[in-house]
């Protein structure tokens, strides 16, 4: 929990930093105030509205128990497992097979599931995607991967700004434009890979352990990459890290810059946890926050 927060901490001192730097660029001591402004507020939206901006990026809208009893019941019954609050379901008009989590904490938190998704998995298979979400809220990672999506937008927008207005009127200077350009949105994907690629291993072996069913998991993310890859998905890259597998296809996107590890790997690691013998496989490991 301590490192998450830390994490939490050293994303919204890095804006607060981009913030006065770009200022201070664009207008010298006037700027880095009217920077530290902006700062203050999008660090106050960072925390208290990341989970909703997302949700509001993709038309997220929320689902009530009388619509969808059956799902709200297989996302409760998870929860008990996983001993956390029921976190409350939305709907995303898409037809990307893809699920993500999002919210501030188990308190507050969101499992956001798209039409297309809901079309290839059966039952089995949906109940391992929302353990998975599910395991993101148990171990709180769903504040971090928030606040990375609005942190790395707002580093590029920052990035593009610097672009156009290019220093202050004593001091331009367009080599470290161009540089904070090319870089801004290079240390956004690096946020993004530094924050969803381990956490998903641990999501995963939380999930087939909640859910008792690895296998069901591992078959739905082979469904889901082979869905996506068929697709051309119109996916924000600040947000692309949230979602349980890559919506990007793998022609269009390097392995350095994927924000998720190799999917055959986790499906290894869920078929290997699968042929384990014993009750031990179902003992919840322990996260390291």
């Amino acid at each position: 929990m301590y490192m998450n927060k830390l994490k939490t901490f050293s994303l919204l001192l890095l804006l607060t930093l981009l913030f006065l730097i770009i200022g201070n660029m664009i207008g010298g001591n006037a700027g880095m105030a009217i920077g530290f402004i902006f700062a203050v507020i999008m660090n106050f939206t960072s925390y208290w509205f990341s989970d909703k901006i997302v949700l509001s990026m993709y038309g997220a809208k929320e689902v009530s128990p009388e619509s969808e009893p059956k799902l709200y019941q297989m996302i409760k019954e998870l929860a008990l497992q996983a001993n956390i609050p029921t976190p409350k379901l939305y709907y995303i008009n898409s037809n990307m097979p893809n699920a993500f989590a999002t919210g501030r904490d188990p308190e507050h938190a969101v499992v956001a599931v798209t039409e297309g998704i809901l079309n290839i998995l059966d039952e089995r298979e949906l109940r391992g995607v929302i353990a998975h979400e599910i395991s993101h809220v148990k171990n709180r990672d769903i504040l971090i991967g928030s606040v990375a999506a609005t942190v790395a937008g707002a580093i590029m927008l920052i990035a593009r700004f610097a672009f156009f207005f290019g220093g202050s009127r004593d001091n331009k200077n367009p080599l470290a434009m161009i540089l904070f350009m090319v870089l801004a949105p290079v240390a956004a994907m690096l946020i993004q890979m530094a924050i969803s690629r381990s956490r998903e291993y641990i999501a995963d072996e939380t999930g087939g352990i909640i859910s008792k069913d690895p296998l069901a998991l591992a078959n739905a993310l082979r469904k889901l990459t082979n869905g996506n890859e068929k697709l051309n998905n119109t996916v924000s890259l600040q947000t692309a890290h949230m979602f349980i597998v890559s919506p990007f296809s793998s022609k269009n996107v390097s392995n350095l810059f994927s924000t998720h590890p190799p999917v055959q790997e986790r499906i290894k690691r869920l078929e290997h946890m699968a042929s384990m013998a014993g009750e031990e496989k179902y003992k919840i490991p322990k996260v390291i926050y």
